[in-house]
């Protein structure tokens, strides 16, 4: 299985659904790869993205804290596949052990810990988005667009 290395772009909502979406880039690439999560996450990855410390923890901090204080060390994170339109993905830990994920779920810990994100190569070919560098307008509009929203925006 052949991974790629992924940044998380940013999240943002898709027009006219309402469903947020985090996108994510080929490192080494042209490749973008959107997938869609739900508000909950979304929230959570947008505040991680941005520094912010909720004044509770959500969940995702919460599963920080217990890593830590189990001494649970999280390696990196795999984007592995897509089945009926769903996204899987696996969270290694110290000990070759490995952990199924939703990728929101997993990407909203990668940020929390900075550890890798990784999308498989058949994900890329089945989901994949290529945007070419003569689009980096697009992708600052996009970016500019994410500079702009807040993570409250994505709360019901």
């Amino acid at each position: 299985m052949k991974l790629h290395p992924v940044e998380v772009v940013g999240v943002r909502v898709e027009m006219p659904s309402n469903q947020p979406i985090v996108l994510l880039k080929e490192v080494e690439g042209i490749r973008y790869l959107p997938i869609w999560v739900g508000s909950a996450e979304a929230s959570s990855i947008a505040f991680a993205q941005q520094g912010l410390t909720p004044p509770r923890p959500l969940t995702h901090d919460l599963i920080v804290n217990l890593l830590e204080t189990l001494e649970v060390e999280v390696l990196s994170v795999h984007i592995t596949e897509m089945r009926d339109g769903i996204f899987y993905s696996t969270i290694n830990l110290a000990g070759e052990k490995s952990l199924s994920a939703r990728p929101s779920d997993a990407i909203a810990l990668a940020l929390r810990l900075g550890v890798d994100i990784s999308a498989t190569e058949e994900l890329f070919t089945a989901a994949g988005i290529e945007i070419p560098d003569q689009a980096d307008d697009e992708v600052e509009k996009f970016r500019d667009f994410l500079d702009q929203i807040n993570p409250e925006d994505f709360l019901e």
